[in-house]
């Protein structure tokens, strides 16, 4: 499985574990090197002293010459019987620590006679062991250099890296005159990953160009129909006509406001540039709420939903009355268009409102996909292109507003908006 380790924390584990690796083998093979080395040569001299004292002391009948550290036994004479300690040593060298000392020895077999030299070696024991502390210390000496070193070298490496990565993250990066990346950096990798943001970062602001001069061009163009429509009802209100005329004549004129605010926001995101994502406000929370609710309350009565405002907390900030307007007009739109019977709420909070309805509910894997354009519930009625909740989460992200949406206990859904600092 791949691992998920930051990029600066893996060159460091590669810089300590490949110095682990160097270090312990090279530690290893001094401490092998030095014990073979100690064997061969102590095994040599052990084998030329012990064949002195078989050859020459003992067949003239001598006392073996040895010096004070090294003891002589053997099978052969009762006064150098071997104890039973080291009766069953092996044939050749071996190693035996007795306490705190420590002895090396050596056993000969010839014409069925036992020989045997103990040679004490505790000094050179402690030599060889000050030796391998050194060895020791050197390797982890090693370790914290390359800990040291590594985490050096990927700070380094890393520097431009996050540098880069800053300067892409920052939204002043998609205004059409950015500067670009690549020139501050050398023709390395980083540099050529810069070269490859600023050509993708170049057809992200031709998009982005695209698509405002689009929404702004449509939008001032629609300006003028909805003019002729709305001014249109206004002389088509002003003659006698019958119940079903004047109801048809008031959706006409609901729709015609709904289409003019609708336009009036795009014509507004159109204008956003880079970092410029707040609009002045002019509207409180409440009023905004009161004037949704004189245009929702009809239709909701009409459907036999129960529809009523609550108040939780004052809010006493002002927004920008075209974006907040938009944003509870779409989700007051869903709630009574996904609700039969029952209940629509929209309260008042402190920092924002939410918009509780007894509806069908949208399925918690949905949460956050219903967001994204052109993405209906599963439950999705009439013909909408599902835009509506993706405009709002675009009105969301530019004022700096958080959106979010919950199931209800039993059925329905709950969208909860909170607005961010007064403008």
């Amino acid at each position: 499985m791949e691992t998920k380790q930051p990029f600066r924390r893996r060159i460091l584990i590669a810089f300590v574990t490949m110095t682990i690796l160097v270090s312990g083998i090279f530690s290893l093979s001094i401490v092998a090197i030095v014990h073979l080395i100690e064997e061969h040569l102590v095994s040599e001299e052990l084998a030329l002293e012990l064949d002195t004292v078989i050859e020459q002391d003992l067949k003239n009948g001598q006392a073996p010459r040895l010096d004070a550290k090294t003891r002589f036994y053997t099978s052969s004479y009762p006064g150098y019987r071997i104890p039973e300690r080291y009766a069953d040593l092996p044939k050749g060298f071996s190693e035996q620590v007795e306490g705190e000392r420590a002895y090396y020895l050596f056993t000969q077999i010839s014409n069925g006679e036992r020989y045997l030299l103990v040679q004490e070696q505790s000094e050179f024991e402690k030599r060889e062991q000050v030796l391998f502390n050194v060895v020791l210390a050197g390797f982890l000496l090693s370790v914290l250099g390359a800990l040291a070193l590594g985490w050096f070298m990927s700070e380094r490496v890393m520097r431009p890296v996050s540098k880069l990565a800053n300067q892409v993250r920052h939204r002043d990066q998609l205004l059409p005159l950015a500067p670009a990346l690549a020139p501050e950096y050398p023709d390395d990798e980083v540099g050529q990953l810069a070269a490859a943001f600023d050509s993708t970062l170049g057809r992200l602001r031709q998009s982005l160009e695209r698509e405002r001069l689009f929404t702004s061009d449509v939008s001032h163009e629609l300006r003028t129909p909805l003019m002729v429509i709305a001014s249109s009802c206004e002389l088509l209100s002003q003659v006698a006509l019958e119940p079903t005329q004047r109801k048809q004549l008031e959706r006409i004129e609901r729709a015609s406001a709904e289409m003019q605010d609708l336009v009036q926001t795009f014509l507004q995101l159109a204008r956003v540039k880079g970092n410029e994502s707040l609009f002045a406000g002019s509207a409180s929370l409440r009023q905004i709420a009161d004037e949704q609710v004189d245009i929702w309350s009809t239709l909701m009565r009409e459907k036999g939903l129960d529809f009523r405002l609550d108040v939780e907390a004052q809010n006493d900030a002002v927004y920008n009355p075209t974006l907040l307007r938009t944003v509870m007009a779409n989700l007051l739109r869903n709630a009574l268009h996904y609700t039969e019977t029952g209940f629509v709420t929209l309260t008042l909070l402190a920092d924002g409102f939410r918009v509780d309805d007894s509806g069908v509910g949208i399925p918690e894997q949905q949460h956050e996909q219903i967001f994204d354009p052109f993405v209906r519930g599963e439950q999705a009625r009439g013909e909408g292109l599902g835009l509506g909740l993706s405009l709002v989460k675009r009105i969301c992200a530019h004022q700096g507003w958080q959106i979010s949406v919950h199931s209800l206990p039993v059925t329905g859904s709950c969208f909860q908006v909170s607005l961010a600092a007064p403008v």
